[in-house]
């Protein structure tokens, strides 16, 4: 009995995550004679396959700019964001000052600080910086929330490792530097790869700086590009819009595909290798 509700709320919980999904990528290939036929069946292409709406984003908007865009922010800021987080949360958990559980509070409630309200001291930074319309106001900006995250995220990992091994390599003379590099960061990769993969998710799906900080439609990134550049007024194009959802998502994707080995063990494992 309890195999069958434990395989029911299995399947409700992965039709409830995927549907979505499905319904946005069977959408993106249908006709526009088909997608606006309430006769037609919602969940299900009946009139054949198309790559309009692919073709209509591609050549016809400035998604591909989009996507560039999105990619060289998101890499660029994960990168600063996890080097600096490091650094941080190392010292944190491995270095006794005064003030330092203080500090990790703090880094903590800046995190938690909606940016509804720091987009507007924010936008007085990036105008004075004369930033605006371009997408480095992103990547000055990202990190007032991707830099607590993932100190926080590594903070809790980094308390994980046994300093009876740092302790060690230093008696035999190694630097704190050199305990870092060669014997720290080896063993927190997956607690890295975690920190990287969401500080990545949340720059790629970071909607109101970009909305506040860029208007020229070139500049523009995936999570605003689409859905401000697809809605004229009142008009929905359904096809394009679920065309760039999918689109969008499959970066992401690859990502999480590629990292899941280091991502699953960060999330569910010790740090220390045997």
């Amino acid at each position: 009995m309890k195999y069958l509700i434990f395989g029911f709320l299995t399947a409700s919980f992965m039709i409830t995550t995927l549907f979505p999904f499905y319904f946005a990528f069977i959408t993106s290939f249908k006709t526009d004679r088909e997608l606006y036929n309430l006769q037609m069946n919602p969940l299900w292409i009946s009139q054949g396959w198309t790559l309009e709406h692919y073709q209509y984003l591609f050549f016809k908007t400035n998604f591909k700019h989009w996507l560039l865009n999105s990619i060289t922010v998101s890499i660029i800021v994960t990168i600063y964001s996890t080097t600096v987080s490091t650094l941080a949360a190392y010292a944190l958990t491995r270095l006794s000052f005064k003030g330092s559980s203080l500090v990790a509070i703090a880094i903590m409630l800046c995190y938690l600080v909606p940016p509804t309200l720091l987009f507007i001291p924010l936008a007085f930074v990036v105008s004075l910086f004369k930033l605006t319309n371009t997408i480095w106001s992103l990547v000055l900006t990202y990190p007032s929330f991707t830099i607590p995250l993932e100190t926080w995220l590594l903070m809790n990992y980094f308390s994980t490792i046994p300093k009876d091994i740092e302790e060690s390599a230093m008696i035999d003379g190694a630097t704190r530097p050199q305990v870092l590099l060669k014997i720290v960061l080896p063993v927190a990769a997956p607690g890295l790869a975690t920190a990287a993969l969401f500080g990545f998710s949340q720059c790629w799906a970071q909607f109101i700086y970009p909305a506040a900080f860029i208007t020229f439609s070139p500049n523009k990134v995936l999570s605003v590009g689409v859905p401000v550049e697809l809605v004229k007024g009142d008009v929905f194009y359904w096809g394009p819009l679920m065309a760039g959802t999918v689109a969008a998502a499959l970066p992401v994707v690859l990502v999480y595909l590629i990292f899941t080995r280091y991502f699953v063990a960060g999330l569910t494992a010790g740090a220390v290798k045997m």
